[in-house]
Order: C-alpha cells, then sequence, then structure tokens
C-alpha cells in the first residue's frame, strides 16, 4: 500500500489474475492453514468460514477465494491487509513468512558482500497499538534469531518516527515497524526500513518479495521467546529521538503559542508531549478522547487526517481553547494534518499542499546557502520548485512515496546538495536530516514554530498563505479516485499516453509527458493547467491529480471528472 494515498482495507490483498482454485482446493488450503495457525481467535473465525463454505455457501467460498487466490505483496510501504486468517490477510503466519523473507534477504546481502555483517547488526522492531501488533513483532524476532539474526525491539508502543530514527543510530541492517498508519481499523501492517532510516525502495522490495514468496506460511522455524539473540531495548532510543527534536527550531527565540492536538487514538501522543517541552513549547492541549492509544479507534472510522471528519474533534477543541493552530498526527505518528482559523471564527483544515508550502516559506527563509535541495512528489503542487528558485536553491520531484525523496536526498547529497526539506502532499513531511522517512513529530514541532512566528509577526497564517499567493499566483490543487480494477488502470494510463485527448473539459490538450517508472502520464492543458493520472499499484482505482492557478476550485475539480469521463 502506497503511503502516499488514502488506504482502504486489504490495501495490498490484490488478488492473483492467474490463481483459479477450485472450491475443494481452497477448503483444502484453509484446513492446512488452520492446523498451522497459532491464534486462537483467528482459528475460531476461519473454522467458521471452512464450515459455511463446505454447505457450498456462495459467500464463504468467495471470502476463501479471496483470502487464498494468492499472497499479500509488499507495496510500496510493506505489506497491510484486515488481520484475518489467510495468505492475503495480516496474521501471524504471513509476518513470520516475511520475516523470514526480509532474514534471508540480509543473509544474502552479507553472504555477497553487498552489506557488511547485516546478521551480527541486527534489525531493529517496533509495534503500534493496533490488534496482534505486539506479536507480530515478537514473532519477526523470533524468526530471525532462529536464521541467526540479531534483533533489537522497542518496548511498548511506539511512532514509527521513533524506530526509524533508531536504525541508524543501533547501526542497526534494517527496522521493521508493525503499523497499519492510517488505515481502517480492521488492518494492520508489516512496513520495512533500510539501513539508512527510508523505507525499501526498488529493486529491493522485489529481491525481498522473491525471498518471502519461497519461505513456506506453514513451516517458519521459531526461536525461543528469551533468545540471546532478540534484545530488549529500553526507553532510552525515545529519549534520544526527543532530545535530538529542538534541532529543527530556525527561530527559537520566538515564544510558543497555544497548539491543539490530536494523536487520532494513535501512539504519538507521549512523544508529542516530550517533544514540545524539550523545543521550549507548552504541551499541547489535546483531544481528551483521542489521546490514548486506541487500536479500535472508537471515535473515527478511518483514522485518517486527510479524510472528512476525521479531525472533527480537534477543530472543536481548538475553537473551544483559543488555540492558534490545530495539529493532527495520523496513528504511527508519521504524518502530519492541520487546520488554521478564519476571520469568520471558522476553522479550515489545510491541504497537504498548504502544510508544504508554508514549511518551504519558513525553512528557506531562515536557512542559508546555495547548497539546499528541496524535493516533492511528481502528484504534489509545483509551487514547491517556485519558492525554490525564488531562494535560489535546489528542488527535485520524484516518484510517488516517501521512500523516493529519502533516496533523492541520499543521491544529491553525494554531488554537494544539502537536503533541508522534502513533503508530499499527502501529509508527508521531512523537516530534519534524520531519519529520512516522513517525521510527523519534529513536524509538529517546526509548524507549531511557524504558528508562534506568524504570531510574533502579527499575521495569521492564512495571511502566510495570501502573501505566497500574492508573490507566486493562487495555485490550487485537486484529486479524484475512479475504482476500476487493476489491469484496466494501467490499460487506461497507456491509452492516454498512446492517443491523449485533444481537449478537456473545453479546454485544449497543449503537452503530453509520461513517466514510466511511475505508472504515471501528465497532460499540459492550455493555460498551465496539470492533469495527471496514475493507477493505484495496491488498489482497485486510479487517481487523478489537478493543478492550475487562478482557478476556481470546482472548476479544477470539474475537469478532473471531465478526464475520469474519457475512459
Amino acid at each position: 500500500m502506497s503511503d502516499s494515498e488514502p488506504a482502504t482495507t486489504q490495501s495490498d490483498a490484490v488478488p492473483d489474475p492467474d490463481v483459479d482454485v477450485s472450491p475443494s482446493e481452497l477448503i483444502e488450503q484453509a484446513v492446512a492453514w488452520l492446523e498451522a495457525e497459532p491464534d486462537d481467535d483467528i482459528r475460531r473465525e476461519l473454522t467458521t468460514l471452512v464450515d459455511a463454505a463446505r454447505t457450498d455457501n456462495a459467500d464463504a467460498l468467495a471470502d476463501l477465494a479471496d483470502r487464498f487466490s494468492g499472497r499479500l505483496q509488499f507495496g510500496t510501504a510493506g505489506l497491510r491487509a484486515a488481520v484475518a486468517a489467510g495468505p492475503m490477510r495480516m496474521n501471524r503466519l504471513v509476518v513470520r513468512q516475511a520475516a523470514a523473507g526480509l532474514g534471508r534477504w540480509l543473509l544474502d546481502q552479507e553472504a555477497t558482500g553487498a552489506m557488511e555483517r547485516a546478521a551480527a547488526r541486527g534489525v531493529v522492531v517496533a509495534c503500534d497499538a493496533r490488534r496482534k501488533s505486539d506479536v507480530f513483532a515478537l514473532d519477526t524476532c523470533r524468526v530471525l534469531a532462529a536464521l541467526g539474526i540479531r534483533s533489537m525491539l522497542h518496548p511498548g508502543l511506539t511512532p514509527t518516527p521513533v524506530l526509524a530514527w533508531s536504525i541508524t543510530g543501533l547501526d542497526a541492517a534494517a527496522g521493521v515497524v508493525v503499523t497499519a498508519s492510517h488505515n481502517p481499523p480492521a488492518d494492520n501492517g508489516y512496513k520495512v526500513f533500510l539501513e539508512t532510516g527510508a523505507q525499501i525502495v526498488t529493486p529491493i522490495d522485489v529481491d525481498i518479495s522473491e525471498q518471502i514468496g519461497a519461505v513456506d506460511p506453514l513451516d517458519v522455524p521459531l526461536a525461543a521467546e528469551d533468545d540471546h539473540l532478540i534484545q530488549r531495548l529500553d526507553l532510552s532510543w525515545q529519549e534520544a529521538y526527543v532530545a535530538a527534536v529542538p534541532q529543527v527550531r530556525l527561530r527559537p527565540d520566538v515564544p510558543g503559542v497555544p497548539v491543539a492536538y490530536t494523536a487520532m487514538h494513535g501512539v504519538g501522543a507521549e512523544t508529542i508531549e516530550m517533544a514540545f517541552a524539550a523545543a521550549g513549547f507548552d504541551p499541547p492541549i489535546p483531544v481528551v478522547e483521542q489521546h490514548q492509544p486506541d487500536g479500535t479507534f472508537p471515535t473515527v472510522s478511518f483514522p485518517n487526517p486527510e479524510e472528512p471528519g476525521a479531525m472533527d474533534l480537534l477543530l472543536e477543541t481548538a475553537a473551544s481553547s483559543g488555540a492558534a493552530i490545530a495539529l493532527a498526527n495520523d496513528p504511527d505518528a508519521d504524518r502530519l494534518g492541520a487546520a488554521i482559523p478564519q476571520a469568520d471564527g471558522s476553522w479550515r483544515r489545510l491541504s497537504g499542499d498548504e502544510i508544504g508550502w508554508l514549511f518551504a516559506d519558513h525553512i528557506l527563509t531562515n536557512t542559508s546557502g546555495d547548497d539546499r535541495l528541496v524535493v516533492t512528489t511528481l502528484v504534489s503542487s509545483s509551487l514547491l520548485g517556485r519558492i525554490a528558485e525564488a531562494h535560489g536553491v535546489h528542488s527535485e520531484e520524484t516518484f510517488t512515496g516517501f521512500k523516493w525523496i529519502g533516496k533523492l536526498a541520499l543521491e544529491r547529497a553525494e554531488v554537494g546538495q544539502r537536503f533541508v526539506f522534502g513533503y508530499e502532499q499527502a501529509l508527508g513531511y521531512l523537516v530534519a536530516d534524520r531519519p529520512l522517512d516522513k517525521d510527523g513529530i519534529t513536524a509538529a514541532v517546526l509548524m507549531a514554530e511557524i504558528a508562534a512566528c506568524a504570531a510574533a509577526d502579527g499575521v495569521t497564517l492564512q495571511g502566510r498563505l495570501d502573501a505566497l499567493a500574492d508573490r507566486f499566483g493562487h495555485y490550487v490543487t485537486a484529486e479524484l479516485s475512479v475504482r476500476i480494477p487493476p489491469s484496466e488502470g494501467a490499460t487506461w494510463v497507456a491509452a492516454i499516453e498512446a492517443d491523449p485527448p485533444a481537449e478537456v473539459g473545453g479546454v485544449a490538450v497543449v503537452g503530453v509527458e509520461s513517466y514510466p517508472e511511475a505508472n504515471l502520464v501528465r497532460l499540459k492543458l492550455d493555460g498551465g493547467t496539470r492533469l495527471q493520472v496514475r493507477p493505484s499499484g495496491t488498489e482497485p482505482k486510479v487517481k487523478l491529480y489537478g493543478e492550475a492557478v487562478g482557478m476556481e476550485p470546482a472548476r479544477l475539480e470539474s475537469l478532473l471528472e471531465s478526464l475520469a469521463a474519457t475512459r
């Protein structure tokens, strides 16, 4: 599942179209799974499903086919799916298979000389508060230990940025965090990081996936829970991460302002409070109902700050508390949402691009050097490039998915470019040089500083955005998703490339750009509007992105709808 797009249940559970399994074979596979399944609750639900399938119940057979016709594939951020039985769901057998594949890949890296001392350096492991996260994390350690690979397990519940940050500090060969990030409550996931603290990239994800495919999930050796290769870490790495947070502040002389905050039932609250204190800010004003970790997400059906309604309680808290800004982490705290007050007393949720513009303006205004580099993704706003140009610094666009931003930051460092900021429109921001992944905690601290600077200067955050619009033009962005079978999405993109439309919504198409590595096509319309199309790599849908300058949002949305209608 791509961490750069809103998730849906079973986001990585894409059935293999070449797998055609008979009902009897499905039942046979399910029974074999039952014999290996270690958890009673999963055994009970699968037993019920098998019993129904044996009566030729069509729904039960369809459910079995959905679970057993293939296996979860590594998306741009590892594995994600609903917690349930079968190779197309998240469960302990699938996690053990994934851990074994990762371990085998690490051993191969050591054997070929591509990575020194991989087994001894080991893997850092952490988890969030979702269903079975703790046992998934421990099973990962036990599988690695059985392969002779050291593991280091973070205590309790750990934000993803803390896990990623600790990888380089521990000089580990890799990192794993058990989390489904902002997916619906029924899901869990498995995210893998490289030794750099960045997420896995192609072709490494393909190599690991091949290793996983060679492992029988029903027969994965396990070491004992107290094996000497399993090291239990203490809280010192969380404390070290927090101690480094003040480095992101660029105006430490400016006093803080009231900040409303929600952890969205995730694991960010404790670390955020520590981070704010270390940075010299008062604790944020919490949404009490969402402050403690709770994997059932009782107050929000879709714990993603991008989703309509997800930040409603936060906006109520912000309005009643006199906050200057409202901030939201997603459940594993690697994303940041924000809302700002308006002149009429209402609150407006910012788009991911608007947050990115505020960060870019603040960072580039308060740093120096023509070696600076800012990075965004192809589907994010092009305004970042305009801001960078005005400051005389380097800017780059890369593929969708934050792993590509981390990769580009490393590559450009080799030619003397200094990464200072990266973002993607799906609320992912990197405002520090470590970890090389999106970090909603350090981003929250710097956004609190941006709000404080605006207050000290006697302007509003809306005023900051209006000033950027006055300087560069009023940039408008929009998105649209069209649900179609995965194979049809790629076909549609190829058809647009081969025979692009002459016009969209009455506006002439004046240029076409293809990005085959991202499976994306960009149409340039008369007047500067750009429309982009790409199929989701993990969901049965195509995503369309629009950007224009000086256009009414409704008009841009209608252009996307017109493009969608050409399919």
